[in-house]
């Protein structure tokens, strides 16, 4: 088991190469409050004063701290080959491949490089340490030292320095590979323990905390921690471990750690006899190695699995970087094509990338036929627009000066015209609906079709400055189109049409049927022929008033007279602005309609009409609602799925243009490299992994 530490220390290497935290190794996160001896508990686990010393807050970025013991062999072959005098030694990740022995050089790099990123103001900054401890005297371990939990701001420190340390404590013992060493002093209130406090929010079960109670010395007279480290008071799944800290003024008397060690076994045999074995730094020490080996074994299968899907994305987007550009007219002819393919792949719905949260493409042309369009034209009143007032002002208008006999033709046409005329505006907006849809087509497939096109900014936008001006120049011809699809209607109105054809049928049927029934319905003493007559004359007199007053011009403008009281005027015209009696009367000023009720007559020429209008306006619009789509597909969607690939070749394939539209992106070369390298310490990473599961057969 005791390989599997080194091994972890190893992938942690491989991972600080590229500067990633996108693994989450096992480590043990320790966490206490300010002054609860936390860095002293740390400097006792390593041998030596490594950590900064001071008032307030001292550790102000995490330090990865990774112990890793050494053999006499082992560090006789290095101290050859890196000319290392001593037995001991450092190195920081970020001073590459510097030695350092003298561990006071240590504290002092600690200190500069917290200063270099988090200032002078003792803020803190999430940007970690690495430091990695050679020595005989260790056992193999990875700490992390997080800034001491403080309630208040001192001195130049921000006002959410709370906030700040809290959010930097969570995000590392929320990995649910850590162990979290909660240090608490044993002169406090251990309930109180905001370490305990805050590793029982991410770690509710206590799986993975360990407890360690420091200052057992300075207690108070008459006290101790029995109860305390026999787990009475607060139990801790993993334990609670009581350790003996420097004081004050053995650290400033330069009392070294191996005889405060002496000091601390000392105390435990006196103070706690029955506990000394289970307590003290050198149990600590083993404990957290034990606990750290047995949480790689079970963390391992997971992480493998963690690196192999890391390592299929990576090279997913390492193949859409793609490589380095060697043949540019090959380069070129190839994006093309895909693009133009991928363009018709999406109208045709055949494309590999489909989206699923809107319609898009084909789908959405298809959706604007049958449904926008389809709808917007079922939602047209054949009637909209059109009064009683305007079919029989027509019916007039059409008949001159001589009474008509039967309904005019002419007043059918001008009428059925003006509704027809209607269609057109929806037919347009159809037309831009598919336009716009096949310009989004071009960011479609830029997104997520061919992302090899975001390597090259310039020919993306050349390609899509080619397609936008296609379709620009097909909008006008598909407009124009179904403009004249809907003026071949205007031009010939064909009352011979089958279906017109039965509607009018069906039409004289009824009316023949209402003449019947108003037969039957005339009082006996009326003769049948003379009723037969009146029924035939009666559309003679439409326009001309049925009362002796309306014998001349005079009586026309008597308001009312024409009409029985309670009868609703249909059509109700604007009379003269002065109508006082003994001013004279300009004709021509007068109109000749005037309010009053619809004749039989009237009433019936105008449903006739209206009937016939509603039936014709239905031909027309069954038409243009098959016709338009089938006119857009052919002029616009097909000619540029058609023509698309030649005019993008046409238009871009040139040599003066190879170097300027194969210019890659400012960022891209560097995505590569980083992602290459990424790859590179993820495979090296699953070798390890792989040396581990041959050599432990788990």
């Amino acid at each position: 088991m005791e390989p599997l530490i080194p091994v972890i220390n190893k992938l942690q290497d491989v991972f600080n190469t590229v500067g990633a935290d996108i693994i989450q190794l096992p480590q043990i996160v320790v966490v206490g409050t300010q002054s609860s001896g936390k860095s002293s508990v740390l400097e006792s686990l390593v041998g030596r004063d490594i950590l900064p010393r001071g008032t307030g807050i001292v550790t102000r970025r995490p330090l990865i701290l990774q112990l890793v013991h050494i053999d006499p062999e082992d560090r006789r072959k290095t101290s050859e080959e890196n000319a290392i005098e001593g037995e001991e030694w450092g190195k920081f990740l970020h001073t590459k491949n510097k030695i350092y022995t003298d561990f006071e050089e240590i504290r002092s790099e600690i200190e500069a490089e917290t200063d270099r990123i988090s200032g002078n103001n003792k803020g803190v900054s999430d940007e970690s340490i690495h430091l990695k401890i050679f020595s005989p005297h260790v056992v193999n371990l990875t700490l992390v030292d997080l800034p001491g939990i403080t309630k208040l701001p001192v001195g130049d420190q921000p006002v959410d320095i709370e906030f700040q340390i809290k959010e930097l404590i969570i995000k590392y013992i929320s990995n649910p590979n850590s162990i979290i060493l909660a240090v608490t002093a044993a002169n406090t209130d251990l309930a109180t323990s905001e370490a305990l406090k805050v590793a029982r929010d991410v770690d509710p079960d206590g799986r993975r905390t360990l407890a360690v109670v420091t200052k057992l010395d300075l207690m108070d007279a008459g006290t101790d921690a029995m109860d305390i480290l026999m787990g009475r008071v607060i139990p801790v799944k993993l334990g609670i471990i009581g350790v003996v800290n420097r004081s004050q003024l053995d650290i400033n008397q330069k009392k070294c750690v191996a005889d405060a060690i002496r000091d601390e076994y000392a105390f435990l045999q006196k103070k706690y006899p029955s506990l000394t074995n289970r307590n003290g730094t050198k149990y600590l020490a083993r404990t957290l190695n034990r606990l750290l080996m047995h949480h790689i074994r079970d963390c391992l299968p997971e992480l493998k699995t963690r690196i192999n899907v890391l390592s299929a994305q990576y090279q997913s987007l390492l193949n859409s970087y793609g490589e380095p550009v060697d043949d540019k007219n090959s380069t070129l002819l190839q994006l093309i094509t895909k693009f133009a393919a991928e363009y018709c792949h999406t109208i045709e719905g055949t494309a590999k990338y489909i989206e699923t949260t809107e319609l898009c493409g084909g789908a959405r042309i298809c959706y604007i036929f049958h449904e926008t369009f389809g709808r917007t034209l079922e939602s047209v009143d054949p009637l909209g627009g059109l009064s009683t007032i305007d079919v029989l002002t027509a019916i007039r208008n059409a008949t001159g000066p001589r009474p008509a006999l039967f309904v005019p033709e002419v007043s059918f046409e001008l009428l059925v015209k003006r509704q027809v005329k209607r269609l057109e505006e929806p037919s347009l907006r159809c037309v831009e609906l598919v336009h716009e849809e096949m310009q989004r087509i071009i960011q479609h497939c830029s997104n997520y079709s061919t992302q090899e096109l975001l390597r090259f900014p310039k020919l993306h936008d050349a390609i899509v400055e080619v397609v936008t001006a296609l379709l620009r120049k097909r909008l006008p011809v598909t407009n124009e189109m179904v403009h004249n699809l809907v003026a071949i209607e205007l031009a010939y109105i064909n009352t011979k049409h089958p279906d017109f054809a039965d509607a009018c049928g069906l039409m004289n049927n009824n009316i023949e049927e209402q003449r019947r029934n108003r037969m039957r319905d005339l009082p006996s003493a009326v003769p049948r022929d003379k009723a037969v007559a009146s029924g035939s004359q009666s559309g003679q007199n439409v326009s001309e008033p049925t009362d002796s007053g309306m014998g001349n011009w005079r009586g026309m403008l008597k308001k009312g007279e024409e009409f029985a009281a309670g009868d609703r005027p249909a059509a109700l015209y604007p009379l003269p602005a002065v109508q006082q009696k003994g001013y004279a009367v300009n004709l021509l000023d007068v109109p000749v309609p005037v309010s009053r009720k619809l004749s039989a007559r009237e009433q019936r020429d105008c449903e006739v009409i209206e009937r016939l209008i509603k039936s014709y306006f239905l031909i027309v619009r069954k038409n243009i609602q098959d016709s338009v789509p089938k006119a857009v597909m052919h002029f616009l969607v097909n000619h540029v799925k058609d023509s698309l690939q030649s005019e993008l070749v046409g238009q871009l394939y040139k040599a003066a243009l190879l170097d300027d539209l194969l210019t890659e992106s400012e960022d891209m070369a560097q995505r590569r490299n980083e992602a290459a390298d990424m790859l590179k310490a993820l495979q090296k990473a699953s070798q390890v992994i792989a040396e581990i599961r041959e050599t432990h057969m788990w």
